[in-house]
């Protein structure tokens, strides 16, 4: 009897039953190929045990308390050592202190100092007892004992230092006159004053005080403009007023 190919053999098994043997095959090799599979997927093994997250719970007693940090007070700088002035040594000075010299008073010539002038004004006649000068209103050449000060009739006319009124009089040549004594023998003098002045015999008057105004009375000196006639004084004899009062400014 002649034997069939393989491949014929094949065919008539797979018609018959041989189906279903490979069927179940297939289906046995995928349940086996998902098991498999299915293991790769559980970490270490199907029985690794499952981790679960822990918690620390902390009970705090009652007789616990929060511990605060030390309060620390501020540093108190210590109070400044105040140094004791040295007592004063009982030793006398190798070098004692010169004594103190007083100034000696001042001379006429320094006495510009503490004078002033009458008034403000151009000095038009000038002091001169050694070179005779021209009198206009006498018409003659003559000394004159004191110098002129152009002033606008009416102007207040104040004392040359401190000193003491020592006569107001009535001169019939120089009019008006008010003489005030001053220290170390020196006396001032003010003539061509308007009529009534501002002060009588023995008033005590003060540097710069008003004593008058100038006016009109000097019947020798009528010719010039209106002025102050001022002379002054030492001992009796007379100096030029220039000599002893501040310069102008």
């Amino acid at each position: 009897m002649k034997r069939k190919p393989i491949l014929e053999r094949v065919g008539d098994f797979m018609e018959g039953r041989g189906f279903y043997i490979v069927l179940s095959l297939c289906v046995a090799a995928i349940g086996i190929s998902g098991y498999y599979l299915f293991s790769s997927l559980q970490p270490e093994g199907a029985d690794a045990p499952v981790s679960v997250p822990t918690q620390v719970v902390v009970t705090v007693s009652p007789t616990m308390e929060a511990v605060k940090p030390p309060v620390t007070a501020a540093p108190v700088p210590p109070p400044a050592v105040t140094k004791p002035a040295p007592s004063p040594s009982a030793e006398p000075s190798a070098e004692p202190a010169p004594a103190r010299t007083p100034a000696p008073s001042p001379s006429p010539a320094q006495a510009a100092n503490f004078f002033v002038w009458p008034l403000r004004g151009q000095v038009v006649a000038d002091w001169s007892l050694e070179v005779l000068a021209y009198d206009e209103t006498m018409g003659d050449w003559r000394t004159h004992s004191g110098v002129d000060i152009s002033a606008p009739v009416g102007t207040e006319v104040m004392a040359v230092a401190d000193g003491t009124v020592a006569s107001v009089e009535q001169d019939p040549l120089m009019g008006t006159t008010v003489t005030i004594a001053h220290a170390d023998g020196l006396e001032s003098v003010y003539a061509n004053l308007a009529e009534v002045p501002a002060v009588e015999a023995g008033d005590g008057v003060k540097v710069g005080a008003v004593i008058g105004s100038t006016g009109t009375t000097a019947a020798a000196e009528s010719a010039r403009p209106p002025h102050l006639h001022l002379e002054l004084r030492k001992n009796g004899e007379s100096v030029d007023p220039l000599s002893i009062l501040p310069e102008q400014s």
